[in-house]
């Protein structure tokens, strides 16, 4: 049985200054910029998908990840709203990279060439779960991007 989980810790964000980077960022509700940002991610099972909420510094974004269907078989599918990226997970040196592929509006395939990329990875040391999230697309150039760590909330450990 999946429960809802939640990680707490701290992050270093920035975000890119260009126009377009500003309005992406506000779309998406992605953090603000700052060097000791509180954090929270809450992992909340919805069915066959899994909801993360993540919070910095009071101010929340989410997204729905499930697995890939279809062509997107074998791949993570992330979505924001109207948006799904489709994301390979690929290990390498004991960190998880996040590797976009291919992305949708409202299931219409865009164009690979504006796909958003960045170097993103997962890892964990020590019980706590680093994360490094750099998130930029062609034209726009940075987006915005996260770095820190989390640890599980006493609460949730060994809830499954």
């Amino acid at each position: 049985m999946r429960v809802p989980r939640r990680w707490s810790g701290r992050a270093r964000v920035r975000r890119g200054t260009g126009l377009l980077a500003r309005a992406v960022c506000a779309l998406f509700r992605f953090p603000r910029p700052g060097d000791d940002v509180a954090v929270t991610v809450d992992l909340v099972p919805e069915g066959a998908t899994e909801r993360w909420t993540r919070t910095f510094d009071g101010r929340r974004f989410s997204s729905v990840q499930s697995s890939g269907r279809g062509r997107d078989r074998h791949l993570l599918v992330e979505r924001f709203g109207g948006i799904a990226v489709a994301i390979a997970l690929v290990v390498d040196a004991g960190r998880l990279l996040l590797v976009p592929r291919r992305w949708s509006f409202l299931g219409l395939p865009l164009p690979r060439a504006l796909l958003p990329r960045g170097e993103s990875f997962e890892a964990e040391e020590d019980g706590r779960f680093r994360f490094d999230v750099e998130i930029r697309a062609p034209v726009v150039g940075l987006i915005v991007a996260y770095r820190g760590e989390l640890a599980p909330d006493p609460a949730t450990i060994g809830a499954d």
